[in-house]
């Protein structure tokens, strides 16, 4: 049975997205938007993580049956963020929902918390959570109940966010602190899209990133035969890695079965700004990359989902060296 929540819905923010005019830069077109709907937070208690989980929804006011996306935040972000792509996915027919994790600046952990080291995965003890009261989540939205398809659900994720997407459906990483690479993927998850995310370990990674980031040392792709789309900047050169911009095509290279990548030309790591409308973070704003990612991510739900397919194959047409802004690739 879901858990009760440990406070009330609140009252539904309602928003009608409006998006940026992709047709413009990209050459590709979509579906219009309507209007959706946002609640937030919704609290689900979590003793098992010391403390209760803040999740937010956000779905379309209109229509049944909607899939649904998991998106986990990058590194030190919230349940707030990325609403370039929350919005437009929103406003297209999918339930997005985002959980705050406990390496968000609004969790604040102390620097001596004993579950540090195990920030990774409680990332994906929290998606696992929010599969597993889906339909409670559904009632705290006015008017959501019944119109999620618990059938389709797709995991996303921006950075750090990108690996817990990964994880769900198959990348292996090993536990720094037993040495052991679990199966940690969830069969209620059929594709993950990954963003700007981070890849193989081993000597490319930086002294930085092996003393800070334990949980990159060793990331086995090869796991993941799950279809699933990468997006990834031709000049996000982080400073986690010695490999440059090509480290974060590896989810795409490494990785087995159906495959896109989308490599956005002149993206650095927030890939012309996602991360939110004014983020602070964005080294390169350009609102013709926005544009691209939202597009294509969505066309890419929008086909692996099973709703059309003609978008993603004008995107795999139109998409290619000639392009201003980007490459889709496939395998």
């Amino acid at each position: 049975m879901p858990r009760r929540l440990s406070t009330p819905p609140p009252a539904p923010e309602r928003s009608t997205h409006v998006t940026t005019h992709p047709h413009r830069t990209t050459g590709l077109t979509g579906p219009p938007p309507t209007p959706a709907v946002t609640v937030r937070p919704i609290v689900l208690p979590a003793p098992e993580r010391g403390q209760d989980l803040h999740v937010r929804v956000s779905a379309p006011l209109t229509g049944t049956r909607l899939p649904i996306v998991l998106f986990a935040h990058g590194f030190g972000s919230d349940l707030d963020g990325y609403a370039p792509l929350v919005d437009h996915w929103a406003s297209h027919g999918f339930v997005v929902i985002q959980a705050t994790h406990l390496d968000s600046q609004r969790v604040a952990l102390a620097a001596d918390d004993s579950r540090r080291p195990h920030l990774w995965r409680y990332r994906v003890q929290d998606m696992k959570h929010i599969l597993d009261e889906l339909k409670t989540l559904e009632a705290s939205v006015p008017g959501l109940s019944g119109r999620g398809d618990h059938g389709r659900i797709v995991a996303a994720g921006h950075s750090f966010g990108g690996q817990t997407a990964g994880i769900l459906v198959g990348l292996r990483v090993t536990d720094p602190g037993t040495g052991i690479a679990d199966d940690l993927s969830d069969s209620r998850v059929m594709a993950s899209i990954q963003l700007a995310t981070a890849g193989a370990g081993g000597d490319g990674l930086t002294p930085f990133a092996h003393e800070n980031l334990p949980w990159l040392r060793d990331q086995d792709f090869s796991h993941i035969t799950a279809p699933g789309l990468v997006v990834a900047g031709d000049k996000d050169d982080l400073p986690l890695t010695t490999r440059g911009a090509a480290w974060t095509r590896d989810p795409y290279t490494l990785s087995r079965g159906n495959k896109s990548l989308l490599t956005v030309y002149g993206g650095e790591h927030f890939l012309g700004g996602i991360s939110g409308y004014r983020a602070a973070e964005t080294t390169d704003e350009d609102p013709g990359r926005v544009a691209l990612v939202q597009q294509v991510t969505l066309a890419y739900l929008r086909h692996i989902t099973g709703i059309d397919h003609t978008d993603w194959q004008t995107a795999r047409s139109v998409l290619t060296d000639a392009h201003a802004l980007g490459r889709l690739d496939s395998k």
